[in-house]
């Protein structure tokens, strides 16, 4: 048997705080087939379990092609919306879950590989990144959430155009559009992505878990449903052991305030 046929789908590497989850089919540019899902979903339980904060990258020059079409056009309706309802689950698992995290993106985010960038709550891109969904030229529609979470990134009618045309969207524009959140300098999206997730790890598990959980949920509801929502969120934060350390450690200046970025100027 071929060596590389034994590799794992998706490899995982625990990094003090942040576990590294890395797609790792490259002379696939990473497409996502339902092995691939099903190894995904047993990383995001071992990150959940052992670690504080994730990233999520792809081995090789891309992060993922999407979805892995040779499996897809063998299935039957039924098959399909089953394996488009594991992928909703799956993915919701990390947008919804107890950590936070964070995708390293470079080469094509494309169809189902956006969708999985999506699904993290920081997105960090390589300066040649870029970003498709060719859905519409394939006959096809997104099924692991993209029409609801990159719709809410960049909108429904920008997410339609690019479904339409099939235009392919640099990671400059895509981060003025919302779906990107930072652009690394080049060959660093992988660094500056783990010291992003390194940086969210130290935050209070009761924040990041109000922060993954409750926002999303806040946008679906009426402004007062949200806002006694929020006020319910924000008394259940603060009436933790650690919150209250933390606020002391604050007030007794045992903490740093908050500074201006670099090169800003106003008060800190």
């Amino acid at each position: 048997m071929d060596a590389s046929a034994e590799a794992p789908l998706v490899t995982y590497e625990l990094r003090g705080a942040v576990a590294v989850v890395t797609l790792n089919r490259p002379e696939k540019r990473n497409a996502i087939s339902d092995r691939v899902v099903a190894a995904l979903d047993e990383a995001v339980s071992r990150a959940t379990a052992e670690a504080k904060a994730a990233v999520i990258c792809g081995a090789g020059p891309h992060f993922s092609a999407g979805l892995d079409l040779a499996e897809h056009v063998e299935k039957t309706l039924i098959e399909a919306v089953e394996n488009s309802r594991t992928w909703h689950r799956v993915f919701d698992r990390i947008q919804r879950g107890c950590i936070p995290w964070v995708a390293s993106l470079q080469g094509a985010v494309v169809g189902g590989g956006f969708e999985l960038a999506a699904s993290t709550h920081i997105r960090v891109a390589d300066p040649g990144a870029y970003f498709a969904l060719p859905e519409g030229s394939r006959g096809i529609f997104v099924g692991g959430g993209g029409s609801v979470r990159i719709a809410r990134l960049i909108g429904a009618a920008r997410m339609a155009d690019m479904m339409l045309t099939g235009r392919t969207v640099p990671a400059a524009e895509m981060e003025r559009w919302g779906g990107v959140s930072y652009i690394a300098p080049e060959g660093e999206a992988f660094e500056m992505a783990l010291k992003l997730a390194e940086r969210t790890a130290q935050n209070a598990p009761m924040s990041n878990y109000a922060i993954l959980n409750a926002l999303p949920r806040i946008q679906d509801m009426s402004s007062e449903d949200g806002l006694f929502t929020e006020s319910i969120m924000s008394a259940l934060a603060s009436a933790t052991p650690e919150a209250e350390e933390r606020l002391r450690a604050f007030l007794e200046k045992r903490a740093g305030k908050v500074e201006a970025p670099a090169g800003g100027g106003g008060n800190a």
